[in-house]
């Protein structure tokens, strides 16, 4: 099965007030996806925003997108089992089962 594969390359700053994103790249990295096309040289990367901004304040990512086979996932596995989420103030009994509350007046059927 064939997956893309992010290959990182540099990172970048967001201008403060433009829309203009500052990236720097490592040039030996940059050169190893380098493509030719026509006799020409190029080089073709993505730029994403990150969810948040890494220990140096930088706010953007460079990679480059190359389409690899991978091997194929085990789909047989048994999904973990989800454990019931406990609501906040819930009252539990004994076991740690939560005691349903009671249905308020408003939301009676009849």
């Amino acid at each position: 099965m064939k997956a893309y594969k992010k290959n990182y390359i540099g990172k970048g700053t967001a201008h403060e007030r433009l829309e203009i994103v500052k990236v720097t790249l490592n040039v030996e990295e940059l050169l190893k996806f380098a493509h030719e096309y026509e006799g020409n040289e190029y080089i073709t990367f993505e730029v994403a925003r990150m969810r948040k901004p890494d220990d140096y304040g930088r706010t953007h990512t460079a990679y480059v997108s190359k389409l690899e086979e991978v091997e194929e996932t085990a789909e047989t596995e048994t999904p973990k089992a989800k454990t019931p989420k406990k609501r906040r103030n819930a009252k539990t009994d004994k076991t740690g089962k939560i005691i349903p509350d009671m249905v308020p007046a408003g939301d009676l059927p009849f």
